[in-house]
């Protein structure tokens, strides 16, 4: 079997997206997919042609088969990395609609979850070398044992391109944003791309202005610092002091859930095609605007057809 064009490390879960708008008191029915950050970016690299892995845990009940099997059958990402915890049970995510923009995700994850107890074992086989990408969200890094799990398997890597951080701020893993700081900031000279929004990136190096936080960002000899800005686009900012803001794309939201992941996914599939990283950029922000337009996570990621579909009903989008 050929190695992973993608390799991505992290949280997996049975995600329940409610199908009213509101507080949850309101909510009388659900619709089931599988989610987490690095299980989306794997399921949008794999729906775009490419072979994906993921490196993570489940636990040994119903829903962690329910999650293999989805991962397998339908979305086409390989589990050969996929380990089974045998006293944790899988996580679950409930995503309530209030406001669709910016759903709440209420956590299962007691006492603890799978995907934070991987060990050396566990990733000793894992391609870190052959991958093309190796994708980690910040959140690896918020407890023990996964923690120092990564950063060896990171060591192991030594920085080859394209190694991305996905700084995925998720206040549920962290007892404060100073405890992320002190943990995600030594972590940046690791990786070769750092991705985040306006929150993400004070969290990593100490502020929000995006043109700031690139330079801060890639002063730890970074390929590219990618900022998202929200309404105002995504900053692009690489080493030779090139600096591209590319539009964001109108969308009327259904779910504001899955479309970083979507972003990563088509992101991911632009590196793999050898595309000049802007472009990966603006493909990144018409898959996400896809995805916030629909309202599951892993399920409604788009096809590459969909996604040129996209790009070609509207006018090129990059400010020089």
């Amino acid at each position: 079997m050929s190695a992973p064009e993608l390799l991505t490390i992290g949280r997996i879960s049975v995600d329940l997206y409610a199908e009213q708008q509101g507080p949850m008191s309101e909510v009388t029915t659900f619709a089931k997919s599988i989610g987490g950050t690095s299980t989306n970016v794997a399921v949008a690299t794999a729906r775009l042609g490419h072979r994906a892995a993921i490196v993570t845990k489940v636990g040994d009940d119903a829903f962690g088969r329910d999650v293999i099997n989805a991962l397998e059958k339908r979305f086409g990402v390989d589990t050969t990395w996929v380990g089974t915890d045998p006293n944790l049970a899988t996580p679950l995510a409930f995503a309530e609609l209030d406001p669709v923009e910016e759903p709440n995700i209420i956590f299962y994850r007691q006492p603890a979850a799978p995907d934070m107890q991987l060990v050396p074992a566990d990733v000793a086989t894992a391609p870190v070398n052959d991958a093309k990408i190796v994708w980690v969200p910040a959140s690896r890094f918020s407890a023990d044992p996964s923690r120092s799990t990564v950063t060896e398997f990171l060591n192991r890597r030594n920085r080859k391109a394209h190694t991305v951080f996905d700084l995925d701020w998720r206040p549920h893993f962290w007892a404060s944003e100073a405890e992320a700081t002190s943990w995600i900031a030594p972590l940046l000279s690791k990786f070769s791309i750092v991705i985040g929004n306006r929150d993400e990136v004070r969290i990593a190096c100490g502020t929000d202005d995006p043109h700031e936080a690139a330079d801060r960002l890639l002063e730890h000899g970074l390929d590219a610092a990618i900022v998202k800005m929200g309404g105002d686009g995504v900053l692009v900012a690489l080493p030779d002091g090139t600096r591209t803001a590319i539009k964001p794309f109108p969308v009327d939201v259904v779910c504001g859930l899955g479309a970083g992941d979507a972003f990563g996914g088509a992101f991911c599939h632009g590196l793999l095609s050898g595309w000049p990283i802007v472009e990966c950029v603006r493909w990144g922000n018409a898959a996400g605007a896809i995805v916030a337009g629909r309202l599951m996570c892993a399920d409604d990621m788009p096809y590459e057809n969909e996604i040129q579909s996209f790009l070609d009903q509207r006018e090129p989008s990059s400010d020089h």
